[in-house]
């Protein structure tokens, strides 16, 4: 583990993120998980997390 968080990776967020949903925390999971995606140079890859963690305070009318 790291005490530097520019030390942490994309997949350490993204490790983060997934521990947060298990916890019952989904905005929290939703801002880790969009740190790793920033942090993820394939655009693919971004987006595919982003799907995963969508933000939860979004209204869908």
């Amino acid at each position: 583990m790291t005490n530097d968080p520019a030390d942490l990776t994309s997949a350490d967020y993204l490790g983060g993120a997934r521990e947060m949903r298990a916890a019952g925390r989904p905005y929290l999971a939703h801002l880790l998980a969009e740190e790793a995606a920033q942090r993820t140079t394939d655009p693919a890859t971004a987006h595919s997390i982003r799907a995963q963690f969508p933000d939860p305070t979004t209204r869908k009318d």
